[in-house]
């Protein structure tokens, strides 16, 4: 297990409410697609990370989470796990205060660094799946 569900209760409802939602594109078939719609339904701002930098749920997209110039809350990560470790580490240095790697994204080695730096992070785990039970919507 990779997060108590305290540190998901903390990340869901307290940490902030801007999510930067690495690797979300407009393309409709894709899992960050529909997680990010369901953030935005309770109220997070969700933020576009992906190479195109497109528009998605109305909010302006980025390249890189460097090109971002405001503060970000939580980065959630939606690529395969071997490039998961370096958007962590980006996270950091972006000054994040929590990384979410999703469901089936692993990286053992990046969740010890991202715990180290003092950030809460939660690995394997969906936030569309969690945030309905924890709010009382479920």
């Amino acid at each position: 297990m990779y997060a108590d569900d305290e540190t998901v209760r903390r990340i869901l409802l307290d940490t902030g409410d801007t999510w930067a939602v690495v690797g979300l594109s407009d393309n409709r078939s894709r899992a960050a697609y529909g997680v990010a719609e369901v953030l935005q339904r309770f109220g997070k701002k969700i933020v576009p990370v992906h190479p195109k930098a497109e528009t998605v749920h109305g909010e302006r997209g980025y390249a890189s989470l460097a090109d971002i110039p405001f503060p970000v809350d939580v980065v959630d990560v939606f690529v395969n796990s071997d490039l998961a470790g370096q958007v962590a580490d980006d996270a950091v240095s972006a000054g994040a205060k929590a990384v979410w790697f999703q469901l089936g994204v692993v990286d053992e080695a990046a969740y010890e660094r991202t715990r180290a730096a003092g950030l809460d992070m939660v690995m394997d785990r969906c936030p569309a799946i969690e945030i309905p039970r924890l709010d009382g919507r479920a």
